[in-house]
């Protein structure tokens, strides 16, 4: 698979986009001024405890307080508290947690009020980012994460990604890692890291400890709310969390960020350096490359395929729905078979809209009916499988006896909403245009604006068929009414493409006249 990952940087944004294969399948909005990413780590403070909901809400500097509920407080909740406590008042000048005693764990049943206070002051992570008019969920668990490894303070367990195949390769990475992680830290050891030396991953280690250890000296004498850690920006993030051998292209439009791509590549992956280039053309970088035109094709509410087969997406409160139309191409012979690969079709395509919109939550998607169960049984092994590269956890359920399946996909920004209906250009987008009757009004002020500038051009014009036909009906008495008025002869002509109250004036070298 061919991965290419189009970068369009302005003054006020960044856009990514990510295309597999020349089809788009994730977009990325970052406004240059944002504060608040997920994994970015914060002091906070307590604001208030809400036992109903069994959480609190926290100040971190948003003009909403953040959300933590209890079960993502993790159980080692005692601990990081022991150790911000002693950060905060100088007690403790060490980062490591070589001598630190690490406290009982929390029970998963436990109440909110139990264990955090009113204005106490707290580590945490951001979790997801603000969504609408909510502020953004926290979680106590602290992650580092890095290219290959993933460091989790007061820890001590070592899990392999199961997307590593070989079950020795799994040993071999997790009996590495146990020999040099540092006391009271756990290790994730993410898929990237299959086959690679001990050298590169000590390496890797050394440097997330390095971040730990920045965390514990902006924690000494500090005051909530404070950032203490700033996930990296948008693009080396998903350089960092995706980058893997099929990537085969990297284009920027923007040449600082260019080097800084071409910095990170050469210090993490040198050998991925020589896929970045810089777009040079005028033409604008998504245009040149077919995003535009894709996000112009992807969104909105109805989404057709090549063989005429439809989805329509829908968005409520509680869940998104999508059904499944067939379209008029459909094969009346052998149903079942037709049935199937529309379906088939639309799945794989619903799997990328799913990516492509960053759509969570609950999803309720309505194909159209099968008979057959060993199509049933194909058709969710097929969904399964068309969302294996879906970075965000989700479930895929078998379909109901209604024929309906659903899926839960984890959501952590908004959704990617983008309106691609234009404005009409006749009426503005208002709905609304000015009154037929007062066409020849408006025409003849016009005229009589070009004359007055351009009284020695031979001047013709050009209007709408029915237009046209108003004008030259009674032999033409309003081209006469115009002669004797301006002694000059307008030639009108009908353009079938001009909207019924378009004009536009031409000169005797059929050069437009610009009325501005």
């Amino acid at each position: 698979m061919d991965k290419e990952l189009i970068i369009n940087s302005t003054p006020t944004e960044v856009e990514i986009a990510l295309s597999e294969d020349s089809k788009l399948v994730e977009l990325h909005t970052q406004k240059t001024n944002s504060k608040f990413s997920v994994g970015d780590i914060f002091l906070g403070q307590i604001k208030k405890l809400m036992p109903g909901l069994n959480a609190a809400f926290v100040d971190i500097g948003h003009s909403k307080d953040a959300f933590l509920h209890y079960t993502d407080l993790g159980p080692k909740l005692p601990s990081l508290q022991k150790f911000t406590k002693r950060a905060i008042s100088g007690g403790s000048t060490d980062h490591g947690l070589g001598d630190f005693d690490l406290r009982d764990e929390i029970v998963k049943t436990g109440k909110i009020d139990q264990v955090l206070s009113k204005k106490q002051s707290i580590l945490v992570q951001i979790l997801k980012e603000p969504i609408s008019t909510k502020g953004p969920r926290l979680s106590c668990e602290i992650t580092l994460p890095g290219r290959f490894l993933v460091l989790t303070p007061f820890s001590t367990i070592v899990s392999v990604s199961k997307k590593v195949g070989s079950s020795e390769e799994r040993k071999r990475l997790k009996r590495l890692i146990e020999s040099i992680r540092p006391k009271n830290f756990g290790v994730i050891v993410r898929t990237a890291a299959e086959g690679k030396n001990a050298a590169t991953l000590h390496e890797e280690l050394r440097d997330l400890e390095e971040k730990w250890k920045r965390i514990h000296s902006q924690l000494q004498k500090s005051e909530p709310p404070m950032k203490l850690l700033s996930e990296l920006d948008k693009t080396s993030s998903m350089l960092r969390d995706m980058l893997t051998d099929d990537f085969n292209n990297i284009v920027v439009n923007d040449r600082d960020m260019y080097e800084s791509i071409q910095q990170y590549l050469a210090s993490n992956v040198p050998e991925k350096k020589k896929i970045v280039h810089l777009h040079r053309s005028r033409r604008p970088l998504f245009d040149s490359h077919g995003i535009t035109r894709q996000i112009k094709a992807s969104f909105g509410k109805t989404y057709t395929m090549p063989s005429g087969a439809y989805i329509v997406i829908e968005h409520t409160e509680a869940m998104h729905v999508i059904d499944v139309n067939s379209g008029p191409k459909m094969a009346r012979r052998k149903q079942d078979e037709a049935v199937l690969n529309v379906n088939l079709e639309t799945a794989e395509e619903i799997a990328r809209q799913l990516r492509l919109r960053d759509i969570g939550g609950l999803i309720i998607v309505d194909f159209i009916d099968m008979k057959s169960s060993e199509h049933k049984r194909l058709l969710v092994h097929k969904m399964r499988e068309f969302m294996r590269n879906d970075r965000a956890q989700h479930t895929v359920l078998p379909l109901s006896k209604f024929g309906l399946m659903q899926i839960t996909r984890q959501r952590v920004r908004p959704e990617v909403k983008i309106n691609t209906a234009e404005a009409c250009p006749t009426c503005n987008g208002s709905g609304k245009i000015n009154a037929t009757i007062l066409i020849p009004d408006l025409i003849e002020r016009d005229l009589e604006y070009v004359l007055q500038n351009r009284p020695n051009v031979k001047i013709s014009l050009q209007v709408h068929p029915y237009i046209h036909s108003y004008l030259t009906r009674d032999w033409r008495k309003v081209q006469r009414g115009w002669y004797r008025q301006y002694r000059k002869w307008i030639r009108i002509y009908p353009n079938n493409d001009f909207f019924i109250n378009a004009y536009k004036f031409f000169d005797g070298r059929e050069d437009e006249i610009r009325l501005n």
